[in-house]
């Protein structure tokens, strides 16, 4: 394969449970608990489309502006400087930009939590592109920022690999043309047997591609 795509969220970055955490403490803010369905839910759409899922299902007062801006002051800190990367991913991308492979990344983060992040690990510089959904009509749902971030690397779809903890995402990425790595994530286990299903190929940890 000629380009690497990786999604961050419970695939690059051990972040879900952050996430998590976050969905807890703003729902408890209101005197609300976290529906066991919820986080399923909004896993895959971008950040707008679950302000307004959330809006909706909760009733809430206020703008999807205003739901944005608070999750965003609780998520920045955390990127910038608590969230880890999976265990060997570092080494692995280090291992295939040494071999000339080209590097993206494909998110449904927007650039403000994902910049901190890369910076803070210093990989930031080992990516040729970095897609947000923030740039594409659709979420994860559609495989357009998949398709857009090979665009911004110059190679077709059918010569890219991708990594993805998400169904849905999964299926995208195939819809695109594209080579599909499951990567192993706590936060979506019990989705673990459908991803083995539908992927190519999965990982636990990036050591098993060394």
């Amino acid at each position: 394969m000629k380009a690497y795509i990786f999604d961050l969220d419970g695939t690059l970055l051990d972040s879900m449970g952050i996430w998590e955490q976050i969905d807890v403490d703003f729902l408890a803010e209101r005197g609300l608990d976290v529906p066991p369905d919820y986080i399923d839910a909004i896993s895959s759409l971008t950040f707008p489309e679950a302000a307004r899922y959330t809006i909706k299902r909760f009733n809430l007062s206020g703008s999807v502006e205003d739901l944005l801006s608070e999750w965003n002051s609780m998520a920045i800190h955390a990127y910038g400087n608590t969230v880890l990367m999976k265990p060997y991913a570092k080494e692995y991308l280090y291992s295939i930009k040494q071999k000339g492979a080209k590097l993206g990344i494909a998110t449904s983060l927007p650039a403000e939590l994902y910049e901190p992040a890369l910076h803070n690990h210093g990989i930031i510089e080992l990516f040729d592109c970095i897609c947000s959904t923030d740039e594409v009509p659709n979420g994860k749902t559609s495989p357009d920022v998949f398709l857009l971030a090979a665009k911004k690397l110059g190679i077709s779809p059918e010569e890219c690999i991708v990594f993805e903890d998400i169904p849905e995402a999964i299926k995208s990425a195939k819809l695109a043309g594209m080579t599909v790595y499951g990567v192993y994530d706590e936060a979506s286990k019990e989705h673990w047997r459908l991803i083995k299903e539908i992927a190519d190929g999965i990982i636990y940890d990036f050591a098993e591609l060394k």
